[in-house]
């Protein structure tokens, strides 16, 4: 509990500076040198599953077995020297929680809708999929709140939940599984074969942190913002995603704040139609986006609190 918690309180402090080391960036070149070796093969489709189908499933394998092990095995080897142990695992945990940092994106996109609209078209094209260069101020404000709902849950709640069942290593083989997705999971021609289950894997592995994070979003809202309409949409509109897990985490922000997300975006070019999550009960506001934020580090709270009580009962 002791090694979270720092782990968690350093996020806040210092969150992912881009000069740092950090696993995932090791974790993207990964990915991206598997698929380059994948995609020089020369694919052929045999019966039902195409052999770049196959590929991706090997990639999934390969780099789960990867993400778990190496951490494991680097904490096992050093495990009788108790303070180089405690910095590593200290230093392994930090790096999967993400809080700090989607904080810091967001907070670019807030402040540059004070410079303009294409600076802040800009900054949010960083932290998201859809195409930004003709989002209005209002769509602009929608996506990021989108973006930090979203990434409550895949960025702090679930790897956090990894952590408390697995150890550090439990953090790697999350964080690993959504880098796949985000860097393979795309519903495009390009991906459709080679993504299908890197996509799927992430589906899987967020199937419990999203709807957990959903009901954290809640809870800790209480006395602040409008708890039992968070829950009705929660558990309203979480089908209306292509995501079975994301509109959780956004359709309880959607319903604490009393606005409507979702909707139809462009993905390179071309317009995806998406059903709404929410009721437009009032206007977003650019305020919108610091209240999801603070959602956010209300949800990690009570998630550290609940783990503290299991432990305190638990006599560990």
């Amino acid at each position: 509990m002791k090694g979270i918690l720092i782990a968690v309180i350093l996020d806040l402090i210092i969150g992912d500076p881009y000069s740092f080391p950090h696993p995932v960036k090791l974790m993207g070149r990964l990915i991206s040198l598997e698929e380059k070796l994948v995609r020089k093969i020369h694919w052929r489709r045999q019966g039902r599953i195409s052999n770049l189908k196959i590929g991706g499933l090997l990639i999934v394998i390969i780099n789960i077995i990867i993400a778990f092990t190496i951490p494991y095995l680097l904490l096992k080897t050093i495990e009788e020297y108790k303070v180089l142990h405690s910095i590593i695992n200290i230093y392994l945990i930090y790096t999967c929680i993400a809080a700090r940092s989607l904080d810091k994106e967001a907070m670019k996109v807030y402040y540059g809708l004070d410079k303009g609209i294409e600076e802040a078209r800009f900054k949010l094209s960083y932290i998201v999929g859809r195409d930004t260069k003709n989002l209005s101020e209002e769509e602009i404000i929608r996506a990021a709140i989108e973006t930090v709902g979203e990434n409550t849950a895949d960025g702090v709640i679930a790897p956090l939940f990894y952590i408390m069942l697995l150890g550090a290593p439990g953090g790697f083989m999350y964080k690993m599984v959504n880098t796949m997705d985000s860097m393979l999971g795309y519903k495009n021609e390009k991906y459709m074969e080679l993504g299908f289950f890197p996509a799927k894997v992430d589906d899987v592995y967020n199937y419990i942190p999203a709807r957990l994070t959903g009901v954290l979003i809640c809870l800790s809202s209480i006395f602040r913002f409008n708890v039992k309409n968070g829950f009705r949409i929660m558990i309203r509109d979480r089908n209306n995603h292509k995501s079975p897990n994301a509109a959780y985490p956004e359709g309880a922000v959607a319903g604490l704040l009393n606005i409507q997300l979702g909707g139809n975006s462009y993905y390179f070019g071309k317009i995806v139609e998406k059903p709404t999550i929410g009721d437009r009960i009032r206007n977003i506001q650019r305020q919108d986006i610091k209240k999801t934020i603070e959602i956010m580090y209300r949800t990690e709270v009570l998630l550290l609190v609940i783990y503290g009580l299991i432990n305190i009962l638990l006599g560990r």
